[in-house]
């Protein structure tokens, strides 16, 4: 690639037939600051459990509310988001998502009763769903088919960042303060704090999006073929660019109709297209095997066999760090062997990891306390076996999910495709969490975990027999 640097305009020119990979990986790693505020507001909630059970005298179902009431917003949040995107564009709906990360930050750790804290944890939630599909969206519109899976498994690592450091954070702010529930500065609790810490990247993505342009794709399917263009040569250069424009108008539809939500719909069949089934079951399969259990409740699942709340919280960023390290190892992969590989090796290893934690459980017994007691090695077991599924989930369904999503549709569907495959991951992952508190207390730990490695068992079949790979083929190249 030849770069010519103008020494007068600062800027950087690509001589005709270039890419300018810099500007690539740059535009997508601000796309990615979304990615580290899904991970942070997803995260946060695990450490504030106990502070919001105190502040607000709330029972098992309504603490589960507050912490699942985020989801709620993210199924709106990725429902509209998909399909206003097609209107409004990729980069506006990232503007409108970094506004709600900052209403909802303050809000959430501002917030004196359990209906003030879910409307502004429904407002992060709007945020967090816009964000897990426009993000990957974004950098797979602008990003060259050959590395396309690494620029998109980096918005997972910028996930994991964001509920390592909600981690680290709520770690942090809980031992300065001796407890999560105790006060830290000026007369606010630690819980409180824990929010706030998500004001500065909040702030940080709003400013950098005005620096990106707009998703070549979408001005193209919205008829601005000359500011396309304009996009296009900055991302390959002037003769590659002209390429492109003219393979993306020729892979929308025939009519050039604007993209709408009926494209989902077969005129052969007039029947949903078969890819958005496979969306919708990925999306819902990456929430089935409990994840989010582990992001959401790892304290108190780990409180609830023995460990201490500093311990269960440091435990927490253990599991965040071993997150990065897996992601780390699909960035080397999933251009290499592909999307479908990893995901069934993934499931696989998802089903024995999380069979051995519900044993593990299994074997434990109720103190006069009520609390769960595992005797000999099995809270170690379980511990190890615990980190070991994550790893297997962000070394597979954790980036290969979203890498997929954002690819996997062709051109006149991407939006509404997105927009139905995220409803379906934050319904699931809503029901998913909300349900897990009342598991713990009536079927128990064992049976839950059960409950989840039958569905990770499942999730094999699903992909070998409905996944198709997508490796290495341009987003023209998909088929509906």
């Amino acid at each position: 690639m030849a770069v010519i640097e103008n020494t007068q305009t600062g800027t950087t020119n690509i001589e005709a037939g270039g890419e300018n990979t810099r500007f690539i990986i740059l535009i997508s790693l601000v796309a990615t600051i979304g990615g580290f505020l899904f991970g942070y507001d997803s995260g946060v909630i695990n450490g504030t459990v106990d502070g919001l059970t105190a502040a607000f005298k709330s029972d098992a179902a309504v603490t589960g509310f507050n912490v699942a009431s985020m989801l709620l917003g993210c199924a709106v949040g990725a429902w509209f988001a998909g399909t206003l995107a097609d209107r409004y564009g990729r980069r506006t709906m990232q503007l409108w998502a970094a506004v709600f990360f900052i209403v909802s930050a303050w809000g959430s750790g501002i917030a004196t009763s359990s209906a003030e804290f879910v409307v502004y944890r429904v407002l992060g939630g709007l945020a967090v769903g816009a964000a897990s599909v426009m993000s990957p969206a974004y950098i797979a519109e602008v990003a060259p088919a050959r590395y396309r899976g690494r620029l998109a498994t980096v918005q997972q690592i910028a996930i994991i960042s964001g509920l390592f450091f909600s981690f680290l954070s709520n770690w942090w702010l809980a031992g300065h303060a001796g407890a999560s529930t105790a006060v830290l500065w000026w007369d606010y609790e630690a819980w409180r704090w824990m929010f706030w810490a998500e004001l500065a990247p909040a702030f940080l993505f709003l400013g950098a999006l005005f620096f990106i342009p707009e998703s070549p794709r979408y001005l193209v399917a919205r008829g601005l073929k000359d500011k396309a263009a304009k996009v296009l040569a900055r991302l390959y250069g002037e003769q590659g660019g002209a390429r492109k424009l003219a393979e993306i108008d020729a892979s929308l539809a025939a009519d050039h109709h604007r993209p709408r939500l009926s494209d989902l719909i077969s005129k052969a069949t007039g029947k949903v297209r078969p890819i958005v089934w496979v969306g919708i079951g990925l999306a819902t399969f990456q929430q089935l095997v409990g994840i989010n259990v582990v992001f959401y409740y790892g304290a108190v699942l780990w409180q609830a066999v023995g460990f201490s709340e500093n311990d269960a919280l440091l435990i927490n960023v253990l599991s965040g760090a071993l997150s990065i390290g897996a992601c780390l190892v699909t960035i080397v992969l999933v251009d290499k062997v592909g999307r479908k590989p990893l995901l069934w090796v993934g499931s696989a290893g998802m089903a024995v990891t999380l069979g051995i934690v519900a044993w593990a459980f299994s074997t434990g017994t109720l103190d006069a306390a009520g609390k769960l007691q595992l005797p000999g090695q099995m809270g170690l077991v379980a511990l190890v076996a615990a980190n070991a599924y994550v790893v297997f989930f962000n070394a597979s369904w954790g980036p290969v999910m979203w890498v997929m999503l954002g690819e996997m549709f062709p051109n006149q569907i991407r939006g509404s495709g997105l927009a139905v495959a995220g409803l379906a991951q934050w319904v699931a992952n809503f029901v998913i969490t909300w349900t897990f508190p009342m598991l713990l207390a009536g079927i128990g730990l064992a049976a839950a975990y059960g409950l989840y490695a039958a569905a990770a068992v499942l999730s094999v079949f699903f992909v070998l027999r409905f996944v198709r790979e997508t490796r290495g083929r341009e987003l023209e190249q998909m088929e509906g």
